[in-house]
């Protein structure tokens, strides 16, 4: 059985997406080298025009799809002024795609601050020293300003900037994708009208 032949049989069985993207997610930690939580993030500012980055996924529910960041940074500011979003997991070792988009909403400031503390020392001092997405001087700026950070918070705990949180997609569109000989790939979209919706199931031409 090739790699793509599917251990949780054919997705056209499923009834929902978010347990058959537990299940993709599962498997690609288990085949990608690196980041199997990558995700590539688009967002569009206020002309329209679309940007696109890859992130990390931290946490995702039958809520949604979960990532952190600097709210003051470019995506950030996209994403607080528009309330939307899209996301595309690319998995080349298992030949497999995932595209949602849908409503965004920011998440609780008990789940920021938990997740917070589980980040490493440097990552957290760097939360606090990093304007991001803004014009840095110099290389030095920058390790001048993490040095100022480290000193400050030598002891005790280090507090949750205010402009550092997470954001949470509430998709209502989820498309699961996988490769197919001769370029006659399967894909099935996953559609509700609105959050808490049900969901319909659609398959599309490759």
């Amino acid at each position: 059985m090739s790699q793509n032949e599917l251990t949780t049989g054919d997705f056209t069985e499923e009834h929902e997406p978010f347990g058959l993207f537990e299940t993709w997610l599962s498997e690609a930690k288990a085949s990608e080298i690196n980041d199997p939580n990558a995700v590539a993030l688009a967002t569009v500012d206020e002309s329209g025009m679309p940007n696109v980055r890859m992130v990390l996924l931290k946490d995702f529910d039958q809520n949604g799809f979960v990532f952190y960041t600097n709210f003051e940074s470019q995506k950030g500011t996209e994403i607080l002024s528009q309330k939307k979003a899209a996301m595309c997991f690319h998995w080349k070792s298992l030949r497999r795609q995932v595209r949602l988009r849908g409503e965004v909403e920011v998440v609780s400031d008990a789940e920021a601050d938990a997740y917070y503390q589980t980040r490493p020392l440097g990552s957290r001092i760097g939360a606090w020293a990093s304007k991001q997405s803004r014009p840095l001087e110099s290389r030095f700026a920058l390790e001048k300003a993490v040095a100022e950070y480290t000193a400050r918070y030598a002891i005790g705990t280090i507090p949750r900037p205010d402009h550092w949180s997470g954001f949470r997609i509430k998709p209502l569109t989820i498309e699961f994708w996988r490769d197919g000989k001769f370029r006659l790939h399967d894909r099935m979209e996953f559609r509700r009208s609105a959050v808490g919706e049900t969901w319909s199931k659609v398959r599309m031409y490759p």
